[in-house]
């Protein structure tokens, strides 16, 4: 069987955020740029909140089977909702997109490298 990944974005809003707790995030704002965003299976949170309060955490997991894609959508954003809360971080509501990177379509160059491939 083969092993599928999947990329679970979850978004939303830091709320309600006290002046010790911006400080805090702002102290910490290098390792959490957007430039240096990944997907990754703990989970990555990138932020700038000197433009604005939005966060993104993205995760990536596996699975077997496409139906797999639910509870790892659901662990992700229970893990980001766990981070958040555990700080004391008020937040908006979290919006969660997955994909299933075997159903993506192909990139110009891995179209080209299928063509070569012998039937």
């Amino acid at each position: 069987m083969t092993t599928r990944t999947f990329r679970i974005t979850v978004r939303g809003a830091f709320d309600g955020l006290d002046a010790e707790q911006r400080a805090e995030l702002l102290a910490h704002a290098a390792e959490h740029d957007v430039l240096h965003a990944a997907f990754t299976p703990e989970g990555h949170l990138s932020y700038d909140l000197a433009a604005r309060a939005a966060f993104t955490f993205r995760f990536q997991e596996s699975g077997e089977a496409e139906e797999d894609i639910v509870p790892a959508t659901a662990r992700a954003e229970a893990a980001a909702r766990i981070w958040l809360t555990d700080r004391g971080y008020g937040f908006t509501p979290l919006r969660t997109q997955a994909e299933d990177l075997s159903l993506a379509p192909l990139g110009k160059r891995r179209r080209r490298e299928a063509a070569k491939r012998p039937a």
